[in-house]
């Protein structure tokens, strides 16, 4: 009965999204190979492995450069999303009822993986654990990235303070404590309300769209070619006019001057 209830809730409702579509396979973007496979045609070899053990940033590799590869990233995850959106418009209204959730899902599952790649190339850490199960300062820390994709002032608000708080302690992990029980902590929830009513939103246009065989095909991967891009996009002018996102002090383009902290490694799997 209280599961019933909390999924009436907008909240929790966009949660469950979040975590189903975190479950799917090839969500989960390694940000060790993300970066050597889409920083290769533009950087050298050493910066390409500073970037890697310590931040895009750190190795004092040119926003312009990574705003190249943002674009490239955000063409390539648009055209995924709006074909395997299309294709789910395919069968027509009566298999509304299986493609609707499952297109929801992708789409989601599409703005995550955008989300991780726009973040690991302007300096953020790596967003997954080795564990199955999301844990709350990247369940929320994602919130707040859809939340700006979503054109949520809050969420610019509150992703601006986590990275000025990363930026602040040279930190190479999520700031659990802000994201968790800190002043950002309300403003995911306000942000993840939002967001849940925005799902459902969408969800009502999809299955519109898809009512009508090979018609409701154009139209639904219309759809989600005209809504996706965008909010890529705002994302990726909110990370990218972040300090975060800029070259570290000591860090000369093309030569890294400054000696930093030991390096960590980072895993992930890449598309």
């Amino acid at each position: 009965m209280s599961t019933s209830k909390d999924m009436e809730n907008p909240a929790s409702r966009f949660s469950a999204i979040l975590g189903s579509a975190a479950r799917l396979p090839g969500v989960r973007i390694d940000r060790a190979s993300y970066l050597r496979r889409a920083l290769a045609r533009h950087c050298s070899e050493a910066e390409i492995r500073r970037a890697i053990e310590l931040s895009p940033a750190s190795a004092g590799i040119p926003l312009d450069v990574l705003d190249r590869v943002a674009n490239e990233s955000i063409t390539f995850e648009t055209a995924k999303v709006s074909a395997f959106s299309a294709a789910a418009g395919m069968p027509g209204i009566l298999a509304l009822p299986a493609t609707v959730p499952a297109d929801l899902a992708q789409y989601t599952g599409h703005v995550l993986r955008i989300a991780q790649k726009l973040a690991y190339l302007y300096s953020w850490p790596d967003l997954f654990s080795e564990d199955a199960d999301l844990d709350d300062a990247t369940k929320n820390v994602l919130t707040l990235f859809v939340g700006v994709m979503f054109g949520t002032q809050s969420a610019n608000t509150a992703v601006g303070k986590v990275a000025t708080t990363m930026s602040r302690e040279v930190a190479r992990k999520l700031p659990q404590k802000a994201l968790t029980h800190g002043v950002v902590y309300p403003v995911v929830k306000k942000v993840a309300g939002y967001l849940g009513v925005e799902m459902t939103k969408q969800t009502f246009a999809k299955s519109v769209s898809k009512a009508i065989p090979v018609v409701g095909a154009v139209l639904s991967g219309g759809l989600t070619l005209a809504t996706f891009r965008p909010t890529a996009k705002r994302l990726k002018k909110h990370l990218s006019g972040l300090d975060l996102a800029k070259p570290a002090p000591g860090v000369v383009i093309g030569e890294v001057v400054a000696v930093h902290d030991s390096p960590i490694s980072d895993k992930d799997r890449a598309f």
